[in-house]
């Protein structure tokens, strides 16, 4: 079993280290972490620590430091643009998207979207998909945490917006004709892949899209759900960049 990951501010700066709060208290409560057990530090922008555990105290474990690293950002990006969905889908399609390795992650306040993020209720939706990422890049072993957008709830302008700074980008339609296998893709930049909430997207949206420079395509003969299409997708996209 690989070790596990923890999540820091910082990395260490010596050869030692105590984890402690929420962090340390998963390692020694929850993981119940031994001595002599491997563990990294990652402080979630690509710097990571390796360690072994030299003592475990009420909530926290001490580390001896081993090896420390720093892994580059990804380049091309892979942003995914999620029609907010209803229930836990959203959620779920966060979690996956995240151990598969997308970058950034933008809700989108789709005009078929049921749920609505509106207010504080929005703050506290977008903060839940963000510790959700968190988490899933904890069991991935990420070193570097995906941005969740700042805004609760992009809307269809400001989505046609981020789509004319994107080095491609595409919208999943299950009407489109080209395939997301054989697309043009880049050597750096932003690929962003627009994934409609559980209604789909409706053609004032998708003509938005295609006027921002956006190329509809289909992953297949399937019609995915909101939470697996996008992690499908990424899936094409790691094999076509060879990240898998």
């Amino acid at each position: 079993m690989s070790a596990p990951l923890f999540l820091v501010e910082s990395l260490p700066e010596g050869s030692s280290y105590t984890l402690d709060g929420p962090e340390g208290h998963h390692a020694a409560t929850v993981q119940r972490l031994r001595i002599g057990e491997a563990l990294i530090l990652a402080d979630g922008r690509g710097g990571t620590a390796r360690g072994e555990v030299t003592a475990v105290g009420r909530g926290s474990v001490d580390v001896m430091v081993t090896a420390v690293g720093q892994e580059p950002a990804a380049d091309p990006r892979l942003v995914v643009v999620q029609g907010i969905a209803k229930g836990d889908r959203g959620e779920l399609a966060v979690q996956a998207m995240t151990e598969v390795g997308v970058d950034e992650i933008v809700p989108w306040a789709a005009s078929r979207s049921v749920a609505q993020w509106r207010g504080d209720r929005g703050f506290k939706a977008r903060d839940k998909w963000a510790a959700t990422a968190r988490e899933a890049a904890k069991q991935a072993r990420r070193s570097w945490l995906p941005l969740v957008a700042g805004d609760p709830d992009r809307s269809t302008k400001q989505v046609a917006a981020r789509l004319t700074t994107a080095a491609v980008s595409f919208v999943l339609h299950e009407e489109a004709t080209e395939r997301l296998t054989t697309a043009p893709l880049p050597d750096q930049g932003d690929i962003v892949l627009v994934v409609g909430p559980e209604g789909g997207i409706s053609d004032a949206e998708l003509e938005a899209f295609r006027e921002a420079g956006a190329t509809p395509v289909r992953l297949g003969s399937a019609v995915l759900r909101t939470s697996t299409a996008g992690v499908a997708a990424l899936s094409v996209l790691n094999g076509r960049l060879d990240r898998w």
